[in-house]
């Protein structure tokens, strides 16, 4: 977990972790007042326990995350034409707004609303369960994630430099230390 001042680029405390939680992002956010740091804006990877551990400052989804995470539920070559229209819409997210990106996946979930809202019974338990989970998780995921993809355009945040995805982390820092990590893997 790294914590980066994002006018000096430099990291400003980090964390070596195995699973984030919000206890982890708390503690942090304890150091970092302790030094005398005041966090004014935050990028999120898509986990709660940021969200939390924050919740009273202007907080931006990194929308290389929010790509992946809707990939990771309707797959790169969606079949579904359903799946294939939202792909439409994650690829303008960064050249949109977040009236005209919201309004885009308004119109998909009117559009697709009862596909979605679709059930098909197990044949083996005799339950109903949704028949297009994924696409509703793709769905859900942007809807709970939409008020944050916008804050970097927001024009009461422009003088704090809000940057749009955490690429200069995950670019920049972590790959030095996967560099390392690789160099030593097999070492007992």
């Amino acid at each position: 977990m790294v914590f980066k001042d994002n006018d000096e680029k430099e990291v400003v405390i980090w964390k070596h972790i195995e699973k984030e939680t919000k206890e982890d992002y708390i503690y942090l956010k304890s150091e970092l007042d302790k030094l005398g740091y005041i966090v004014q804006s935050v990028v999120l990877d898509g986990k709660s326990g940021i969200e939390k551990a924050f919740k009273d400052i202007p907080r931006q989804m990194c929308h290389f995350h929010m790509r992946q995470i809707i990939k990771r539920y309707i797959t790169m070559n969606p079949k579904l034409e359903a799946g294939k229209d939202l792909k439409i819409i994650m690829s303008s997210l960064t050249r949109t707004t977040e009236k005209n990106f919201s309004k885009r996946v308004e119109d998909w979930y009117k559009k697709y609303e009862q596909f979605l809202a679709e059930k098909t019974k197990s044949a083996t338990t005799g339950k109903l369960h949704y028949t297009h989970p994924r696409l509703r998780s793709a769905y859900n995921s942007l809807i709970k994630h939409t008020p944050y993809l916008f804050t970097y355009k927001n024009k009461k945040y422009k003088h704090l430099n809000i940057q749009n995805t955490t690429n200069s982390i995950e670019g920049g820092i972590f790959s030095h230390m996967k560099n390392k990590i690789s160099l030593h893997r097999g070492i007992p």
